[in-house]
């Protein structure tokens, strides 16, 4: 099944990062956002790959009731494939293993279909988009680093949009345009996020842009009316 077949097409999409969120109120923080949110993105950190600690499947697995909205799980660790079995168990939909893990992401991508779930692979900044090639034919989504891997509140790099573009650029080459989603993730505000979608960005994985906000009707009427390239020329031609 095409893991986007349920999705829309039309419009920028929005992944709610757990990160982000007020731990102390979770519960209400999922009932607050879920009627605007797309995905439920959770980052999974051991202070090795990057720094810090994030987010373990137990957690994941207590979160899992409280909406029917798909979980994506972003693996930031040396060793990912030890944790795959324990985030699909936990409820995950959709598991990201970085190209920085050089020859154990291809096993990872294997075991997460195995699992009959969906696999992404993300891209740090300092990684060449073609890095994406070898596995185009088992992935639906490519997650493009806007930031430093696993750091917090960095602001966007200026290479950014023209890694989505040329990402999108590859895509349509090999014959992959809209059967893979590009997803931008960091450094995601209010005056970053129409230069991404412009660039491509199918997906961005919102942190206090959305939980920050103080009026989601606006945040999102906002977001869903930026157009991509494309879609910007195609309607200035009507």
């Amino acid at each position: 099944m095409d893991f986007w077949e349920n999705f829309p097409a039309n419009r920028l999409m929005a992944e709610a990062s757990i990160w982000s969120s007020d731990f102390t109120h979770l519960a209400d923080e999922f009932k607050r956002v879920d009627p605007y949110v797309d995905l439920y993105h959770f980052d999974v950190s051991d202070a090795h790959f990057v720094p810090g600690l994030l987010f373990f499947a137990d957690l994941v697995a207590a979160l899992r009731p409280l909406t029917q909205k798909m979980f994506h799980v972003h693996l930031m660790v040396e060793q990912p494939l030890s944790l795959v079995d324990d985030f699909a168990q936990a409820g995950a939909d959709l598991i990201t293993v970085h190209s920085e893990n050089g020859p154990l992401a291809a096993g990872v991508i294997k075991k997460i279909q195995d699992l009959k779930l969906h696999a992404g692979l993300a891209v740090g900044l300092e990684s060449q988009p073609e890095s994406i090639l070898p596995y185009l034919e088992q992935i639906d989504l490519i997650l493009l680093m806007g930031t430093p891997i696993g750091v917090k509140g960095v602001g966007l790099s200026r290479l950014a949009a023209a890694r989505i573009r040329r990402v999108r650029k590859l895509l349509h080459e090999n014959g992959f345009a809209g059967k893979i989603k590009i997803e931008s993730d960091g450094g995601i505000r209010q005056n970053t996020v129409p230069d991404l979608r412009m660039a491509g960005a199918d997906l961005v994985v919102m942190g206090s842009l959305l939980f920050k906000s103080n009026d989601l009707d606006q945040t999102f009427a906002w977001l869903h009316a930026l157009k991509r390239e494309d879609e910007a020329k195609r309607l200035s031609s009507v």
